[in-house]
């Protein structure tokens, strides 16, 4: 999801203020936690999923908010912020990411393509849509299950036959589920190791 209010927040999270990157980030994990919740709402309202769902029992899921950005914008945006440490991404998958939490638990995954023109998934997605809202993460305390849940009771399949090993030792799973304001929105579900 990219459109033309998140490209300005995103190019605010590389600001030489603290303040004016507090505020984009803040804004940015908004609409994206939003979205998100009104896409996964009946999945909290299943109790045998809504458990699984760190923090969903207690309606405050742990979401983090996932940033697609080209390669001098995530540089840019690194050095602003104290030059987080690079996730450790498993070599197949075309990313490099950090992680930036602020204030109120606000979380997001800043990514951008190892391989520019390479035709990972990250480039793919920079060249479709630019730089923009990419995906949703929800944490989970068994990903296997919730993955059987989503696909018994929601008919939801993953994007990968199995789960697969995600950045820090994580496993992870992809699904495109319908979304309000846009015809759908990639959820990462992630188990931490």
């Amino acid at each position: 999801m990219a459109d033309g209010e998140i490209v300005p927040l995103i190019q605010s999270l590389g600001a030489a203020t603290e303040a004016e990157r507090v505020r984009a980030a803040a804004t940015l994990f908004e609409q994206g936690s939003k979205l998100a919740l009104r896409s996964i709402e009946s999945w909290l309202e299943l109790p045998s999923l809504a458990t699984l769902l760190v923090g969903g029992a207690s309606g405050r899921t742990e979401l983090t908010v996932g940033i697609a950005v080209n390669p001098p914008t995530f540089e840019r945006i690194r050095s602003a912020n104290g030059s987080p440490r690079l996730a450790d991404v498993p070599p197949d998958q075309d990313a490099r990411e950090f992680e930036l939490e602020f204030p109120g638990r606000v979380r997001l995954d800043v990514l951008t393509t190892a391989q520019p023109g390479g035709g990972g998934v990250i480039d793919r997605y920079l060249q479709k849509f630019g730089e923009g809202i990419q995906q949703i993460e929800v944490l989970v305390s068994d990903i296997d299950r919730a993955t059987e849940i989503l696909g018994g009771q929601f008919d939801i399949r993953p994007i990968y036959p199995s789960t697969r090993p995600g950045a820090d030792g994580t496993r992870v799973n992809f699904f495109l589920v319908p979304a309000t304001d846009i015809k759908k929105l990639l959820i990462e579900l992630v188990q931490a190791r």
